[in-house]
């Protein structure tokens, strides 16, 4: 079986995020890796945003084949040596899935597709 997911996001949404400021809100879904990795940029949107719209394509992908809510949190986007990037489980039982993760951005909008093989 294999399940898909999408999503796409304006950037602009993520453009006024700061630590300092709205750092509840950023743990609420991102994971401390992603938020180094994010912050390390001079502008961080347009990775939370590819970031974000990865996560809501997981938890699109996954509405169909795993029978309970997946927090955000325990969504990790990591990136390869190569520069290619996978989602790490925080969530144990589901690293047994094999999960493909593109995503890219541009300009305004930044979009994420998520593969599921069970």
């Amino acid at each position: 079986m294999i399940s898909i997911g999408v999503d796409i996001e304006d950037i602009s949404r993520f453009l006024s995020k700061t630590l300092e400021n709205d750092s509840k809100f950023l743990y609420r879904i991102f994971t401390q890796n992603e938020i180094d990795y994010c912050f390390q940029a001079k502008n961080p949107a347009p990775r939370l945003t590819a970031r974000y719209c990865a996560k809501e394509a997981v938890v699109k992908a996954f509405s169909n084949i795993y029978n309970r809510a997946i927090p955000y949190s325990k969504v990790e986007v990591c990136k390869n040596k190569n520069g290619s990037v996978y989602i790490n489980f925080l969530i144990e039982e589901l690293n047994k899935y094999n999960v493909s993760l593109s995503i890219s951005h541009e300009k305004d909008k930044a979009v994420a597709f998520v593969v599921v093989e069970c």
